[in-house]
């Protein structure tokens, strides 16, 4: 990596430190060549315009037939990067503590329920010892029996229905008892829903995978594969995206960027890390593939054996796992620092600190607004259609019977 100051060019990063110390270490000098893409940085080792790679490539049978490999100093599990699921919004809570399934039967049940006792409450014989009950009256304390409402005792008159009625009401009370329960812990408990954390998962969630110019090799080998995971993944993959853009589609569309896990945490940590240390991006649980890592070199160099050695002392010394540690470190400090300069730019130091204090504090949190945002809205529409059906019957009755008018 590389940074500016002034008209000073730094290089920087864990490749950088492992060629610092190979070349103390064996007494070299190098030169930066310059390279726009990973394409160019391989066409040169090829073309022996440069000597080595010092950046890590995986080590793939196809590309062997093109370069070698200095000996292997890391496992770069190949991985995916994708946006962190957001919270469901607030005006559905009261349907998330039910599965569409048992959203689904409740409905049925109740219809069916509503249906027979219509039927029983409608035929003659009931009229005739019971009287007349109207079919509305018999959906309503149906129904309001289903959401915890004291029963009337109209529907349950005759013998023929009181098993029917004693069955809902048990039906009803361990339904809202479920019910109630999980909407209050939905409520002041909010959970994120399920992420993609494996390959399987991955490629039936996504609709892009964006990997960077190198990754022309992982998607021939991923298309030929024995695995139908592995060849949805390969048919799915975009070639020649860069890691940021990547990312960023990430975080806005249904895509994904895979790539090895050490470039991922460090670009995350540089570009996608907030003030308090979260990302809005996850990096999944399973490896995709784990390769060895090394950095091509022309074949048979003659230099090849004396770098094996320094490169495996380093390796075997924890030295560039020691590295990759305080890079990453080191990038997301950075990045919360700049954030943070940027945030005093914009607001007082007072208004930063009451921030802070309410993050940091731990009391309980009240009901808002936007917690009981499902069931206000349900209330405006039941309003609102009440107040249109009150409308129409009103001009219903005025037309049937009009008012007369004494002259």
């Amino acid at each position: 990596m590389t940074s500016v100051e002034g008209n000073t060019t730094r290089h920087y990063g864990i490749d950088y430190n492992q060629l610092v110390t190979l070349a103390e270490a064996v007494n070299f000098t190098f030169r930066v060549l310059h390279s726009n893409n990973w394409d160019e940085v391989t066409d040169q080792v090829m073309a022996r315009t440069s000597f080595m790679a010092s950046i890590v490539y995986v080590v793939l049978p196809s590309r062997l037939e093109r370069w070698d490999y200095t000996h292997t100093f890391d496992y770069s599990p190949f991985c995916f990067a994708l946006a962190k699921p957001v919270l469901k919004p607030s005006w559905l809570s009261c349907y998330y503590p039910l599965s569409h399934e048992v959203w689904a039967a409740v409905l049925v049940s109740t219809v069916v329920v509503c249906f027979t006792l219509v039927k029983i409450t409608g035929s003659e014989s009931w009229w005739r010892r019971h009287g007349r009950l109207s079919p509305g009256a018999v959906v309503l304390e149906t129904v309001g029996s289903l959401l915890g409402q004291g029963l009337y005792g109209r529907i349950s008159t005759s013998k023929s229905n009181r098993i029917l009625v004693g069955i809902w009401l048990f039906f009803g009370v361990v339904l809202g008892t479920g019910y109630r329960g999980s909407l209050i812990a939905s409520l002041t408990l909010p959970s994120l829903p399920l992420r993609p954390e494996t390959v399987e998962q991955l490629v039936t969630s996504i609709e892009r995978a964006t990997i960077e110019s190198y990754g022309i090799s992982y998607k021939g080998f991923f298309t030929i594969s024995d695995n139908s995971v592995f060849r949805a993944l390969g048919s799915l993959m975009y070639v020649g995206v860069h890691i940021t853009e990547g990312l960023r589609d990430a975080l806005t569309m249904k895509r994904a960027h895979v790539g090895g896990r050490q470039y991922l945490e460090l670009t995350v940590a540089q570009y996608f890390t907030r003030i308090d240390g979260t990302s809005p991006i996850y990096i999944g649980r399973e490896i995709i593939i784990e390769s060895a890592s090394a950095w091509p070199i022309p074949h048979d160099a003659p230099y090849k054996p004396v770098f094996d050695r320094n490169v495996m002392a380093i390796t075997e010394a924890g030295l560039y796992e020691q590295w990759r540690k305080e890079m990453l470190d080191a990038a997301s400090r950075e990045s919360r620092v700049r954030q943070r300069e940027e945030l005093k730019k914009q607001k007082s130091g007072d208004q930063i600190g009451a921030v802070a204090d309410s993050r940091s504090s731990n009391t309980v949190k009240s009901l808002t607004i936007t917690h009981i945002q499902g069931p206000l809205l349900i209330l405006l529409v039941g309003l609102t259609l009440g107040g249109v059906a009150f409308l129409i019957e009103g001009f219903l009755l005025r037309k049937r019977h009009p008012l007369n008018v004494i002259a």
